[in-house]
C-alpha cells in the first residue's frame, strides 16, 4: 500500500541518495538521446548544424512544456517518475532504429518522426526533474532542493555529453548506444521500485512490467549488430561487405553482387567507386605530379584510401610521402582490407610512405618540412569543420610549407552540381596563390568534377605524364580547362574565411537548388 504522499519529508537518506543518483542519471540519458537523434539526422540528410540546432532548440521547448505539465500531477510523485522512466526507456531506446529504418521505407515521415521523437524525449525529461525536485522539496528546504537537483542535472549532461563522443559512439554504434541508455532508464526505475516500493500503488505489478522492458532491451542490445546491419543494408543499393562507426564518422565499404565495384561512403556520402575511380584519381595525382621541377617530397592531405598515393607512386624520383588523414580507422582500412589494399596496389605500405592520423589543419600548422607538391583530397565542405579546411587561413598556412617552385591541387567539388562552390574555392585559393589552373572532368559515380591547380609562381609547364594511364593525357587536361557556359565562373563570389566561413553556406545552397538556382530557372540564366 503506498504511503501519503506527505510521507515524503520522512524518506530515510538511503532513499534520498536514490533519487538523486536517479536525477543524474536521468539527465546524462536525456542528453544523450539529444545527440543520437542529431547525429542520426546529420548522418542522414546533412547539415549537422541545423540538425543539431533544431533538434537542440525543439528538445529545450519540449522539456520547457514537460516542466509546465509537471503542475497537474498534484500526487503520487514518486509513481509518477517511475511511470515516465518506464516510457522513457522505450521511447528512447527505439528512437535510433526507427529513425534509421524510417528514412529507407518512408522518407517523407522521416521529419514528422523525427520531431515526434524530440518532442516526446523532452516532455518526459522535462517532467522528471520538477517532480523529483517537489520530493526533495518536502524533506528540505526549497533552496537546498533545487541546488542539488540542478547541480546534479547539469553533471549528468555532461557526462552524457562527454561520454557519447569518446565511448558510445565509437564503441557502440547509434542504435546500440540508444538501446544502451534505454538499459539505463529502466535500470532507474527498477531501483526505484524496490527501494521506494512503499510509495507506488502496486509495485509488484509495476517491476514485473519494468523486468520485461528491461528484457526487451537486452534482447535488442544483444541482437544490436544484426539489427544495425539490417538497418544500413537498406540505406545502400549495393551489399555491405564492410562497416565501422568511429570516433569521427560512418565508412561504408559496398560491392555489387553482379561485378566488381568497390564503394567507399562516409557518412553516407560516396568517396569513390571501383569502376571509375581511375578518373578521379588520375585527373586528382598526374596534372600536379607532372608539372616541371622537382617533386621529391610530397603531401597527401586526406586520401586514406590510398587511390592518390597509388597514383604518386608512379613517379620513380618521389623520395617520401606524407599522408595525413584525420581518422586512423580510415588508413586502417586502406593498409589492411584486401579489396581495398589489391585496388591501391598496397601503396600505404610503400617504405616512402609516412602515415600521420590527425588533423591536417594542426598537421600543417605544426610541421617543418617543406614540400614539392601538396595533393588535398579532402571530402566537400558538408559540415563546417571541413570548410575550414578551404579557407583563406588554411591556403595561408600551406603556402608556407612549400617551396618556391612547388605547386598543389585540390579536389574542389563539381562545378555543375555545386558550381558556385567550385568557383568561390577558386577565389578563395587567388588570395594567397597567383596561379590558378581550373580543371574537371566527369565521373560516372559522380558527373562532372572539378580541380583546381595553384603555384606560387608562374615558372613551370606541364610535362609528360607515365606511361599507362588509363584515363589522363595531355589532350585530355588541355580539354578539361574548357568551361562551358553552364559550369563557366559567377561574379561576385565570397571568400572563404575561418571568421567568415560562407563557403559551408554556398555548398548547402547548391546541394538544395542543383545546378540552377531557383531564380535562374525562372530567368533562364544558364
Amino acid at each position: 500500500m503506498m504511503s501519503n504522499a506527505s510521507t515524503y519529508k520522512d524518506l530515510p537518506a538511503s532513499q534520498v541518495t536514490i533519487l538523486l543518483v536517479s536525477i543524474l542519471l536521468v539527465a546524462l540519458c536525456g542528453i544523450v538521446y539529444e545527440l543520437i537523434i542529431g547525429t542520426v539526422s546529420s548522418y542522414l540528410l546533412g547539415n549537422s548544424v541545423y540538425q543539431f540546432s533544431i533538434t537542440i532548440g525543439f528538445f529545450m521547448c519540449a522539456m520547457g512544456v514537460g516542466s509546465w505539465v509537471s503542475r497537474y500531477i498534484g500526487k503520487d510523485l514518486i509513481q509518477s517518475f517511475v511511470y515516465i522512466e518506464l516510457i522513457l526507456a522505450i521511447v528512447g531506446g527505439l528512437c535510433s532504429i526507427s529513425l534509421f529504418m524510417t528514412f529507407p521505407f518512408a522518407p517523407w515521415m522521416y521529419t514528422l518522426v523525427m520531431f515526434s521523437f524530440i518532442f516526446a524525449i523532452g516532455l518526459l525529461v522535462g517532467l522528471e526533474i520538477p517532480l523529483l525536485t517537489r520530493v526533495l522539496a518536502e524533506r528540505t528546504d526549497t533552496r537546498n532542493s533545487i541546488a542539488d537537483v540542478l547541480s546534479l542535472d547539469y553533471l549528468g549532461a555532461l557526462i552524457g555529453s562527454v561520454a557519447f563522443p569518446l565511448f558510445l559512439l565509437p564503441s557502440l554504434g547509434l542504435i546500440s548506444s540508444s538501446f544502451a541508455i534505454g538499459l539505463i532508464n529502466i535500470s532507474v526505475a527498477i531501483v526505484n521500485v524496490i527501494w521506494l516500493r512503499e510509495h507506488l500503488r502496486h509495485p509488484r505489478a509495476v517491476l514485473y512490467v519494468a523486468i520485461g522492458v528491461l528484457i526487451a532491451l537486452v534482447a535488442l542490445t544483444v541482437s544490436a549488430t544484426r539489427i544495425t546491419a539490417f538497418a544500413q543494408q537498406h540505406l545502400y543499393f549495393d551489399q555491405i561487405v564492410w562497416q565501422k562507426q568511429t570516433q569521427y564518422q560512418s565508412l561504408v565499404v559496398t560491392n555489387y553482387w553482379q561485378r566488381p565495384d568497390l564503394r567507399l561512403f562516409i557518412d553516407g556520402h560516396l568517396q569513390f567507386s571501383e569502376m571509375d575511380e581511375h578518373r578521379y584519381h588520375e585527373s586528382l595525382v598526374h596534372p600536379v605530379m607532372s608539372w616541371s621541377g622537382k617533386r621529391e617530397n610530397v603531401l597527401i592531405l586526406g586520401g586514406g584510401d590510398g587511390l592518390a598515393a597509388r597514383e604518386v607512386l608512379k613517379y620513380p624520383d618521389v623520395k617520401r610521402i606524407d599522408l595525413v588523414d584525420l581518422d586512423p580507422e580510415m588508413t586502417k582500412l586502406g593498409q589492411t582490407f584486401a579489396p581495398l589494399v589489391a585496388l591501391n596496389k598496397n601503396s600505404l605500405h610503400s617504405p616512402i610512405m609516412h602515415v600521420t592520423n590527425e588533423d591536417a589543419f594542426v598537421f600543417i600548422r605544426k610541421t617543418e618540412r617543406l614540400y614539392d607538391r601538396i595533393i588535398i583530397d579532402f571530402p566537400d565542405p558538408h559540415n563546417e569543420a571541413i570548410s575550414k579546411l578551404y579557407s583563406i587561413e588554411f591556403y595561408q598556412m600551406l603556402s608556407q610549407k612549400m617551396r618556391p617552385d612547388a605547386i598543389m591541387v585540390s579536389q574542389s567539388s563539381s562545378p555543375f552540381f555545386a558550381r558556385d562552390t567550385y568557383w568561390s574555392i577558386a577565389q578563395t585559393m587567388k588570395r594567397i596563390f597567383p596561379e590558378i589552373t581550373s580543371y574537371h572532368t566527369t565521373i560516372p559515380a559522380f558527373g562532372v568534377w572539378g580541380f583546381h591547380l595553384a603555384r606560387k609562381s608562374p615558372v613551370g609547364q606541364l610535362g609528360q605524364f607515365p606511361e599507362g594511364l588509363a584515363f589522363m593525357s595531355k589532350r585530355v587536361f588541355d580539354a578539361a580547362q574548357i568551361f562551358a557556359s553552364d559550369i563557366s565562373a559567377r561574379e561576385n563570389l565570397k571568400e572563404n574565411s575561418i571568421f567568415e566561413p560562407g563557403l559551408y553556406a554556398t555548398y548547402l545552397k547548391d546541394m538544395k537548388y542543383g545546378p540552377l538556382t531557383k531564380k535562374d530557372r525562372r530567368l533562364g540564366i544558364n
